[in-house]
């Protein structure tokens, strides 16, 4: 089981598409490559790729995190989920239940760490986060947005954030950019993210990374990283 290092934030860098990116993003700093299995999106990857890419990813920084992005995955999907791709996560980002992802967890087995994204639209949305609680190793929170499941740009007003404490450790999503991060993680100075996931922000087009760009989030991330229980 992957352990990461005791100094927080991370960072995740999601929707990357080459090889070559996985490897440059790696090797900048970033803490969990995610790659997208949901064939609507623009991001997506084909399975017969996956493997090639968390390669790269592992071999340019070993210890970074694969992380697989599906949604509402059927039991004939498991096969192709499973940690054989190379990836330590499976991100549940579709409208799985408690209930569903206990069910994934037993059925994919102990080697997956899952992570459930939850797209906030209110502020009420948040109390649904401890019902996940026993059944997932993280939550990841994104703002939601009625035709796309996630790498919009958009952001989850900081202030229903600020009083946020889940019982399990959380990342945030949504907007994410070197500009952007500074002011949110200052506001959530008293209870921080675990980590944050930047996607369209760091990018030139979907899948495609700016490395500059991601160098720099790498920069403004360090800037917040202190030790912390893991």
């Amino acid at each position: 089981m992957f352990i990461p290092p005791a100094a927080q934030p991370w960072l995740k860098v999601c929707g990357l598409r080459s090889t070559e990116q996985a490897a440059a993003v790696a090797a900048l700093g970033a803490d969990a490559i995610g790659v997208i299995a949901v064939p609507p999106s623009p991001r997506w990857l084909a399975p017969e790729r996956r493997p090639a890419l968390f390669q790269a990813m592992a071999a340019a920084r070993p210890g970074c995190l694969g992380v697989l992005v599906v949604a509402d995955p059927e039991d004939g999907d498991l096969p192709q989920m499973g940690p054989e791709a190379g990836h330590q996560v499976l991100q549940l980002h579709g409208s799985e239940t408690p209930e569903r992802c206990a069910a994934l967890r037993q059925r994919l087995g102990p080697e997956l760490m899952l992570w459930k994204a939850l797209r906030i639209r209110s502020q009420q949305d948040l109390v649904q986060a401890e019902a996940y609680a026993a059944v997932v190793d993280a939550l990841l929170l994104d703002a939601w947005e009625p035709d796309q499941l996630g790498g919009t740009g958009h952001r989850i007003p900081i202030e229903w954030l600020e009083g946020f404490q889940p019982s399990l450790p959380w990342w945030l999503a949504g907007g994410i950019t070197p500009e952007s991060l500074p002011n949110a993680l200052q506001a959530l100075a008293m209870n921080p993210p675990v980590g944050v996931d930047a996607s369209s922000g760091v990018e030139r087009a979907p899948g495609d990374k700016n490395l500059d760009r991601v160098a720099q989030l790498v920069t403004a991330v360090a800037a917040f990283r202190q030790d912390r229980p893991t």
